[in-house]
């Protein structure tokens, strides 16, 4: 429809307005209700209109919107019942992936992720956040980039080694809460975090193309394996999101979106989010829609969700929802009461009575005002319902606008480069100092060896004459009887002096 997109039948058919699908919305329900379903059905139909899709598909059930439906007899009939000429077809799709196996690889640069978001990534406490922001700051400052997972690394190592002098600039910075950063990094990396980061980065002109008949492309994110690192997960489309927000010009409130993203199993965004990131993803959400950009979250209970983000949701779709612990009901309760009331039901029995392919529905109406809940038939689908085989999928990232633009990893000169060259630098600087030290040392030794009367400069003392303590044979013959005479005219005396002293 030419104003709206059809998302079933109650007593009337159920719209979701273009002009009002910018203010964001929820899609709930308990696993195996239809939400899937729901979401494909709402991708198609904005692409249909002319509106660009990014989509996560968690499960590879999302990928069989690249190919066009085979609908049963059931389903035929379904859609007859609600007016529609229900024929196959899909919409234009390009797949992405973090790990460049069922997509082109999708990146961002560490300088673009910035430190709050990595710190969510890494679960860093307060004084470790402190310690990236030094790192950031320290890189800015010298003017070097920060774009892959190796920069980032050779920054902590750049800190750590210069901690005194960058501590006193910025405050206290410990070689140990670097080492605890880096061995999170290494976790990171064990996850595949690694390919996150790197150039070339993902250009956000790439998620709102329309093809040559008009259709928005769908961007389906492969995340399979990505959902396994719940954080890297997270944080990655809150970065989206982030980008989205920072870069689009405003355009007030269009007669239909630039982009609608979708956010599923969005309850990961929100679990032990710190204050400050909850703060975040509020403003995101409450002023993204003047730049044209819807996002939906799609989660199991709308009590995942944080109320004040619950609060911008004006478009609202609710699956069946069970509820056997006294958890449960309380997000049953908070559910139901989230409705603008039917007088025809109980909105809290009729969310638990709800068969699958039933919705409660209510969304926005001109004036912005949410409609009356409605039990709601979900309407089938076009597009087949189920995973696109590996050769489909092949063959759809072979007719991809953006084949061969991502799938090349570039390295040019950043952060690990340049201290690495510096590193090198210093060492052949001190490499040189050591041999002209050694150099120096070895011309002053061949110099005292050339002159021996001289020792640094002085004149050396000739050593004194050593006397042999052997005496030679006529020397020791003269002193013998030079000893003999002596004794002789002693005794001569001697006896002299007595016999006078007889003879008186």
């Amino acid at each position: 429809m030419a104003d709206g997109i059809l998302l079933g039948q109650s007593d009337k058919p159920e719209l979701l307005l273009l002009g009002r699908a910018n203010r964001h919305g929820v899609v709930a329900g308990a696993t195996g209700t239809g939400k899937t379903i729901t979401l494909q059905i709402m991708a198609q139909a904005f692409s249909d209109a002319g509106v660009p899709v990014f989509a996560a598909d968690i499960k590879g059930d999302l990928s069989g919107i690249s190919q066009a439906g085979a609908p049963s007899e059931k389903l035929v009939a379904r859609a007859q019942g609600m007016g529609i000429d229900l024929k196959p077809a899909a919409p234009p799709v390009i797949f992405w992936d973090l790990f460049g196996k069922n997509g082109h690889p999708i990146r961002s640069t560490v300088s673009e992720m910035g430190p709050l978001l990595l710190s969510r990534m890494l679960e860093l406490n307060d004084v470790q956040e402190g310690v990236l922001n030094v790192a950031f700051r320290a890189c800015d400052e010298e003017g070097m980039l920060l774009l892959d997972f190796k920069d980032l690394q050779a920054a902590l190592t750049h800190v750590s080694q210069n901690a005194k002098e960058l501590g006193a600039r910025y405050g206290n910075v410990s070689p140990t809460t670097v080492a605890t950063i880096q061995r999170k990094l290494l976790t990171l990396e064990t996850q595949g975090g690694d390919n996150l980061f790197g150039e070339p980065a993902l250009s956000l002109a790439d998620l709102m193309r329309t093809d040559a008949n008009g259709k928005g492309y769908v961007s389906l994110l492969a995340a399979e394996t990505l959902i396994n690192s719940p954080r890297l997960y997270a944080t990655f489309l809150l970065w989206l999101m982030s980008e989205l927000f920072e870069e689009l010009p405003e355009v007030g409130d269009p007669e239909k979106p630039r982009l609608v993203f979708f956010f599923d199993e969005a309850h990961l965004l929100f679990n032990d989010a710190p204050k400050p990131l909850l703060e975040k993803v509020e403003q995101v959400v409450r002023l993204i829609r003047s730049k044209g950009v819807g996002i939906y979250f799609v989660t199991q209970n709308p009590a995942d969700i944080p109320d004040s983000v619950l609060a911008q949701l004006g478009n609202r779709v609710q699956h069946a929802l069970r509820a056997y612990t006294p958890a449960e009901q309380k997000g049953l309760r908070a559910a139901s009461e989230s409705f603008r009331a039917n007088p025809a039901f109980d909105t809290a029995q009729t969310i638990q009575a709800l068969e699958v392919g039933e919705a409660l529905v209510s969304t926005l109406d001109e004036k912005g005002a949410p409609t009356v809940v409605a039990r709601t038939k979900i309407r089938p689908p076009a597009s087949r319902m189920g995973p696109a085989l590996p050769p489909e999928r092949a063959a759809v990232m072979g007719q991809s606008p953006v084949r061969g633009l991502y799938d090349e990893v570039k390295d040019r000169e950043s952060a690990f480069e340049m201290l690495q060259a510096k590193a090198q630098q210093a060492a052949a600087a001190a490499e040189r100092e050591a041999e002209a030290e050694a150099a120096e040392k070895d011309a002053a030794k061949r110099a005292r060896a050339r002159t021996p009367d001289y020792d640094d400069g002085r004149p050396r003392r000739a050593p004194a004459a050593r006397r042999s303590s052997r005496q030679g044979f006529g020397e020791t013959f003269a002193k013998s009887m030079l000893r003999q005479v002596g004794t002789t005219l002693g005794r001569e005396l001697l006896r002299g002096v007595l016999g006078s002293l007889k003879k008186r």
